[in-house]
């Protein structure tokens, strides 16, 4: 990759989460419910968030089953961009 394409890629991910934090930010204070109401709902949010995600990890993993186990063991980075 060159140094002015990963100066882009850098400065599109600084500027979306700037945004995402103003946006928060506003949401937040801009909400017509009280500030302990807020956070509880936001707690509630990321708790729930924390079980689907758990959820689907058990989930994929139960699919996967054993086609995964085992399959890096062999191979070995070299220094470059691939593994060997």
């Amino acid at each position: 990759m060159s140094r002015s394409n990963d100066h882009a890629i850098t400065t599109t991910l600084l500027a979306l989460a700037s945004g995402a934090l103003l946006g928060a930010a506003a949401a937040l204070l801009l909400a017509p419910a009280p500030g302990k109401e807020t956070r509880r709902k936001l707690a509630d949010l990321t708790d729930d968030a924390g079980k689907r995600i758990k959820n689907y990890s058990k989930e994929t993993r139960h699919k996967m089953g054993g086609w995964c186990k085992g399959k890096g063991e062999d191979l070995q980075y070299d220094g470059g961009d691939a593994w060997i």
